[in-house]
């Protein structure tokens, strides 16, 4: 690794997130459980700069000037961006999908923040060591000197609140099946946002979740305008090797609780048609910008097992036309298919009619695209987006803050609507558990109160 030099640093990852300076902004990567292909590497930043804003076209034109020619590197990552893609960038990509009126945008995100890196301190899991690169050379040593007593901070949050009741999620759900029914998708996905209060430390929260969900696509981002992102992602939505070409996919499809047989849901036909969907759905996407005749599906369906549940997944790779770049590859198959449905653009458009508020961060992207053209982006579910106020001079806690999560799943025409709303709470018990919110409230027969 001769791209890198060791760094002199004992502390896990975990306690590198909680030691981090106050004063210092935070951008990290995460990789909860260690795999050698999806999960090998943690990576943390201090960003140089930030491009953030929706002026998206011109801020994605920006990446493509940056780019340097493509080189094999044995470092995941030297120099390039972090990148946060929210959910509704697509509107933007995608003009056709959206709808008069609309999801309301009451929180406002930016469609596209992009942290400038100009050096990293990274963990290699497999090796379980410290490496570091660039402007991040020293840092380890001043990591080591923090007090230990930094680990301590906390975090409030209030009562969870969901942008659907049971009764309206369901009934929304049933309006999917009549645009199913009526030939205008075979699949929409559908979900709702819990909200809730928060005030305290963002990164103690991100510590909690991360443990609490070991995501294979785990992220935490402190924003230069007071908002915080926390992913805890176990989708790969994009990879792309600058050197090679190769591109790669891999959606989820099917979840079914960790404490089930996995069995049920590889003998789930529904699930399984859920998936196929989506992977023609992808394979259409990477068409737009692979060579012809370079698409396969590498593999239709594996169950995969998290923490909390159990996923369907594929595996779809192809190679990249000569000249096209990482920013062609986002301009092709954002947002990602697995949370839209099929056909993709009516899909967004039903979305945009049904849901009440904008998905801002959920559903949209979060990864690293570097100077060599590399490029691996997540799917931004099992996402919290924390908005409010900074602390002065503290990048990590929050003051009058509202924290967001969304969930949901894949509508299509055999979907039972009491079903489908069991999904979403199955996929927001790592967001209890984050949280330590382990019983129902008395004031409603469901997961959350609802407004």
């Amino acid at each position: 690794m001769d791209s890198l030099r060791p760094a002199d640093l004992l502390l896990s990852p975990a306690r590198v997130l909680r030691r981090w300076p106050y004063d210092r902004p935070l951008v990290m990567l995460a990789s909860g459980r260690a795999h050698p292909r999806w999960a090998r590497w943690s990576i943390f930043v201090e960003p140089v700069s930030w491009a953030t804003g929706d002026s998206a076209l011109d801020i994605l034109d920006g990446v493509r000037c940056t780019g340097a020619a493509a080189t094999s590197s044995n470092a995941p990552f030297e120099r390039g961006w972090i990148a946060l893609f929210s959910y509704d960038l697509g509107r933007q990509l995608e003009p056709a999908a959206q709808t008069n009126g609309g999801a309301a945008d009451d929180r406002r995100w930016p469609d596209i923040s992009l942290a400038r890196v100009e050096g990293a301190l990274i963990y290699d899991h497999d090796r379980r060591r410290w490496w570091e690169t660039g402007r991040a050379r020293g840092l380890a040593s001043k990591l080591n000197d923090v007090d230990a007593g930094t680990d301590e901070e906390t975090f409030r949050t209030g009562l969870l609140r969901s942008s659907l009741s049971r009764r309206n999620y369901e009934e929304t759900v049933a309006r999917i099946l009549d645009y199913i029914g009526a030939g205008d998708a075979y699949q929409v996905n559908l979900s709702r946002r819990l909200s809730a209060s928060f005030s305290g430390s963002a990164r103690a929260l991100a510590a909690r979740a991360l443990r609490a969900s070991r995501a294979w696509y785990g992220a935490y981002l402190e924003l230069p305008d007071g908002r915080a992102a926390i992913s805890l992602s176990p989708e790969l939505f994009l990879q792309v090797d600058g050197a090679s070409g190769r591109i790669l996919t891999r959606p989820i499809k099917g979840t079914l609780p960790a404490s089930r047989d996995a069995r049920e849901l590889e003998r789930s036909e529904k699930d399984a048609a859920e998936l196929h969907m989506i992977v023609d759905l992808m394979r259409n996407d990477l068409g737009r910008m692979c060579a012809t005749g370079s698409i396969r599906v590498a593999e239709a369906r594996r169950i995969e097992t998290h923490p909390t549940v159990h996923h369907g997944v594929a595996e779809i790779e192809g190679m990249l036309r000569p000249g096209a770049t990482v920013v062609d590859v986002l301009r092709a198959a954002f947002p990602p298919g697995s949370v839209t449905g099929a056909p993709k653009i009516r899909a967004m458009q039903i979305i945009d009619e049904l849901e009440p508020v904008r998905r801002g961060p959920y559903c949209g992207s979060i990864g690293c695209i570097d100077d060599h053209g590399n490029m691996t982006l997540n799917v931004a579910i099992r996402t919290m987006a924390l908005s409010g106020r900074r602390a002065t001079g503290r990048f990590d806690r929050l003051e009058e803050a509202t924290l967001d999560y969304g969930t949901g799943g894949g509508i299509v025409a055999d979907s039972i609507p009491a079903r489908e709303w069991k999904e979403t709470e199955h996929k927001a018990a790592v967001l209890l558990s984050a949280l330590q919110l382990n019983r129902r409230p008395r004031s409603e027969n469901v997961g959350f109160p609802v407004r």
